[in-house]
Parts: structure tokens; sequence; C-alpha cells
């Protein structure tokens, strides 16, 4: 049960929104936005997390994917927006200095 739980709690930390804007690089969650083809031109870094789960949301439908058949990556990036936003909180402040000296992370089509 415990090697499950830590299965599941790595797996979101790999594509939380917080983790991919916060700690890796600007490029790479540009880039991964970029891929997505999202509308987004601009992340800002103050909850960033959060807003890039909703720019990842933001796209359109992938080549050959029919419009009414449904899965469950929606309700994954959804749950994955509430894990973002407590972590956003936790690293507000630095987010804030970061938005203040760098700016927000520009997506570049």
């Amino acid at each position: 049960m415990k090697i499950q739980v830590m299965a599941l709690a790595a797996l979101m930390l790999a594509g939380c929104g917080t983790v991919q804007t916060v700690i890796r690089g600007d490029e790479a969650a540009s880039k991964i936005l970029k891929e997505q083809q999202s509308y987004c031109g601009a992340v800002p870094r103050i909850y960033s997390g959060v807003t890039f789960d909703f720019c990842y949301l933001n796209a359109p439908l992938e080549r050959g994917r029919e419009s009414d058949v449904h899965t469950t990556a929606p309700a994954i990036v959804l749950v994955d927006v509430v894990l973002s936003g407590v972590m956003d909180t936790l690293v507000l402040p630095y987010t804030i200095y970061r938005q203040k000296v760098d700016g927000s992370i520009i997506v570049t089509n």
C-alpha cells in the first residue's frame, strides 16, 4: 500500500504544474505548452502551477481525437490544479519575487 501511494505521489509531482513552472526552467514549461499548442501566450509566475494547468487544458484537441470521446485526462489535470494551488501558495513569496525580477514565463509559438 505504501509503495502504491509513493508511486502515485511521484507520478503526480512529475506532471504537477508548480513543479513544471517553479522548479524546472522557463524553457521546459514553455516547451510543454508549445507542444500542446496552448493558446496561452504567457504564464505569470504568481500561481504559475494553476495557470500552467489551465493553459494545458486550453489547447485544441489532439489530431485524430473525437470531440465526443472523453478520457480521464481532464479530471487528472483538475486534481493537479488543486494540488498546484496548495503548492503555489507555499512558494508564493518566491514567485512574487521572481515575477518582479523576471516577469512572466513567455510561451513562444
